[in-house]
């Protein structure tokens, strides 16, 4: 262990973390790993708020790798897990995986990962031998456990990531019927980028005297991330975002729509336009939006067209820009879209594609994360500016063109 992991050190992890850390490279922690870390490691709940990119999977991974590893009740059972990790997503399920496999890789500890849209019969199989750590979308977990696979009943320690979510949009009746499985005594840990007050009410409700950790006021974007918005008629969407994208030669762009059905035929426009794209949502098989996922991970791929849903778990250290070409419904969600980019203390753009139809949207947004976003004009593209009246705070175009005088017809 060469590298200086003296302030990991000081929060109280052992020696085989240590060496997968120094494995990584990583050498500080970040404010989340600083503050959670020690409370989980003490045992209790918790309740935190981190935005994406902030270190929080390593916030949670490391410190239960640690209470498993020292804990007294012994190594699991086949079909009998000692934690488990519940996310949203197949995407976020596959990354967290890895980071349990990064992390533990000088532990005696098993993993593994299970989520819809594959086969269920390998899951089921792996699930015959010894897991100590399982890594589940809710659907998944629950068919499984439906067919006596898995019994929740050895749980030590549960972990919901992307809280807001889980608990909202429909996941509250597949985590109550998991709740139902899991022993009562048991450490419960929530990570999550925003909490509104009915989802924090609805987490206390199952969490024992939870600490509370924050690392950035709630409901924030962060500083990295620069936003602009260009107004622009949704018929001049498309056309916009292509010169966006050649005229500023972006390598990486991450590009929201609402719908599915949105997504594929962005990208097939884009396509049309010269720019590579994939779509990635719910309806892509497994296979299809791991391909997509890595080639846009490697470079290989400049544009990633994704819903919401499908985005969570895009980890990407250093993606430069992100475009909402539709604003979403819920203003919450827009921090986590920007979230994507100015990760790792790197900077990143934000750009959203707002209609007339959209303002409302766009000042709901401006609320919640409390300043307003500069408006950029676009020659060609913006229309609809004085819609924002006081919204637009920032301005930019250039000067009009003459226009040749124009001729009169002969008489």
């Amino acid at each position: 262990m060469s590298a200086d992991l003296s302030k990991f050190a000081e929060l109280g992890l052992d020696p085989a973390l240590l060496n997968a850390i120094a494995d990584t490279g990583y050498t500080t922690p970040t404010p989340i790993q600083t503050k959670a870390i020690p409370l989980v490691l003490s045992g209790g709940d918790l309740l935190a708020a981190a935005q994406t990119g902030t270190g929080k999977t390593a916030g949670f991974t490391l410190p239960l790798l640690q209470r498993l590893h020292q804990s007294s009740q012994g190594r699991s059972q086949p079909g009998k897990p000692r934690c488990l990790i519940l996310t949203p997503t197949r995407e976020l399920a596959a990354q967290i995986a890895e980071s349990v496999k990064t992390y533990g890789g000088h532990l005696p500890l098993k993993s593994l990962v299970v989520f819809g849209g594959v086969n269920i019969n390998p899951q089921r199989m792996a699930m015959r031998k010894p897991v100590d750590i399982l890594i589940a979308t809710p659907g998944r977990l629950l068919d499984l456990c439906g067919q006596n696979i898995v019994n929740l009943s050895a749980i030590e320690i549960l972990v919901l990531d992307e809280a807001d979510r889980m608990l909202d949009m429909g996941f509250i009746h597949d985590i109550k019927k998991v709740l139902k499985l899991l022993p009562k005594r048991r450490q419960t840990l929530l990570f999550s980028a925003t909490f509104s007050d009915e989802i924090r009410k609805l987490a206390h409700s199952f969490l024992y005297q939870p600490q509370e950790v924050s690392v950035t006021p709630r409901n924030t974007a962060s500083e990295l991330v620069e936003q602009v918005v260009h107004l622009v008629d949704k018929s001049k969407k498309r056309q916009l975002l292509s010169t966006l994208i050649k005229q500023h030669n972006w390598p990486q762009v991450l590009v929201f729509t609402k719908t599915k059905h949105g997504a594929n035929r962005l990208a097939e426009q884009l396509g049309k336009d010269g720019i590579e794209a994939l779509a990635i949502h719910g309806n892509k098989s497994q296979a299809a939006r791991t391909r997509a996922l890595s080639q846009f991970k490697d470079g290989t791929l400049q544009v990633l067209v994704a819903t919401d849903i499908a985005a969570r778990g895009i980890d990407i250290e250093h993606l430069p820009n992100v475009v909402n070409y539709e604003l979403p419904h819920v203003s919450e969600d827009y921090v986590h879209r920007i979230g994507r980019t100015g990760r790792a203390g790197s900077t990143g753009q934000a750009v959203s594609l707002v209609n007339i139809d959209e303002v409302k949207l766009l000042k709901g947004i401006e609320k919640l994360i409390g300043k307003k976003i500069p408006v950029v004009d676009i020659d060609g593209h913006t229309g609809h500016t004085e819609a924002l009246g006081s919204t637009v705070v920032e301005r930019k175009s250039r000067p009009p063109r003459k226009r040749a005088p124009r001729r009169r017809k002969a008489s």
